[in-house]
């Protein structure tokens, strides 16, 4: 088995391809952080028995892996890349069931703000997820505040706490809809 690493725009951050599905199409990528529960994933389960792992993020073909600031990729890579290979040679899944999406404080949107959440996701879902998605990382729309057009976003994977997030936000994704979404007046990072 081969798996192919790729650096991120965060030093902190190493993407890893194992050439087979993570999570699977149309399933959403899961996040998740050192002391969360792993009952529903057995391969983040087996990758933070590494010191030093601190966050895993699932995509459809991937698997980001975040280190703690102390450690360094030279020792951890192997590591990691010996823990994702013993688990598909072994036949793991990695999830072993359908994880929900996060339920975030519904907002309800009607009408004309309706329309606007409606092109704003639509944007998301196909010009910058696919683009975050390839450095590792993932997007989620929050909330739209249609009092002064502010669309909350919150970075995953990879972008999340990467020195370039806020950058990523500001210029390139506010840049976007703003174009698009005469609405939208700015763009910040949901908490």
């Amino acid at each position: 088995m081969f798996i192919q690493t790729e650096d991120t725009p965060n030093p902190a951050t190493l993407k890893f391809l194992p050439g087979r599905d993570v999570t699977g199409e149309g399933r959403p990528p899961v996040d998740i952080v050192r002391g969360d529960s792993v009952a529903h994933a057995p391969l983040a389960e087996m990758l933070f028995m590494i010191p030093d792992v601190e966050r895993v993020f699932f995509g459809s073909d991937y698997i980001s892996v975040t280190k703690s600031e102390t450690s360094e990729w030279k020792h951890l890579k192997p590591a990691v890349l010996g823990a994702i290979m013993d688990f598909f040679v072994a036949g793991g899944t990695p999830l072993t069931e359908q994880i929900a999406q996060e339920l975030d404080e519904e907002h309800e949107y009607e009408g004309e703000t309706l329309e606007i959440v409606e092109q704003i996701k639509e944007l998301i879902e196909l010009r910058v997820r696919p683009a975050v998605a390839q450095d590792g990382g993932d997007i989620v729309f929050k909330h739209f505040d249609d009092a002064d057009g502010t669309v909350f976003l919150q970075m995953r994977g990879a972008c999340a706490g990467c020195p370039s997030s806020t950058m990523t936000l500001k210029s390139g994704i506010e840049n976007l809809l703003k174009h698009y979404v005469p609405e939208v007046t700015r763009v910040e990072q949901a908490l």
